[in-house]
């Protein structure tokens, strides 16, 4: 799937964005720390079996994501600094999503022997694995640029999660099949970046 690949594409959109944005007076920086407002919303909304209300939140935290990028680069304030705070509040956004997820009484899928909060933990588990591949790579030189990749990423995994959200709304077994399919793609995802790492 991987959207990283076909972001040019929608360089006019950012840039759109960017120099909208800009003219609101924050720094890229606190566009970031912004994202944390619609996203801990949104993981009470879920918490309170609100889910429609929730997956509208998460979209919302998801475009202000795009938002910080897009000033950044408006006001050519790019930087590591603000890379890696970016980087750091959207694994803090995800954790808090599915921790609140603990919250929303899911039930088990039909003939599958698994707990419903099992596939929970192994959606975290495969989102923390995905990323900590890349910056293990990375910060052991086995690749020489950042490893990239895999067949779900942060962006597919947000995509999916705020469908089976808003589903949710239907029937809450919807909710149970998105996040089992997330933990499923998401350690296959994260064994991937292993196996491109190993290669070289």
């Amino acid at each position: 799937m991987a959207l990283y690949k076909r972001r040019e594409r929608f360089s006019w959109l950012s840039k759109g964005i960017g120099k909208s944005f800009s003219k609101l007076g924050l720094s890229p920086n606190q566009w970031t720390f912004v994202t944390l407002v619609p996203a801990l919303a949104a993981a009470w909304l879920l918490m309170n079996q609100h889910f429609m209300a929730a997956g509208a939140l998460l979209l919302l935290a998801a475009f202000i994501d795009m938002v910080d990028g897009a000033v950044a680069r408006a006001t050519c304030k790019v930087s590591k600094t603000g890379a890696y705070l970016d980087t750091i509040i959207d694994r803090y956004i995800e954790g808090i999503i599915i921790f609140a997820l603990l919250f929303v009484p899911i039930p088990m899928l039909p003939g599958v022997s698994v707990p419903a909060y099992a596939w929970v933990f192994l959606y975290f588990f495969g989102g923390m694995m995905t990323t900590y591949a890349k910056a293990a790579a990375k910060e052991k030189g086995l690749v020489g640029k950042e490893l990239r990749g895999g067949i779900l990423e942060r962006a597919e995994r947000l995509i999916l999660l705020v469908i089976g959200i808003t589903m949710a709304s239907y029937n809450t077994l919807a909710l149970t099949f998105m996040i089992a399919v997330l933990a499923i793609l998401s350690n296959i995802s994260a064994l991937q970046r292993i196996w491109g790492a190993v290669r070289g």
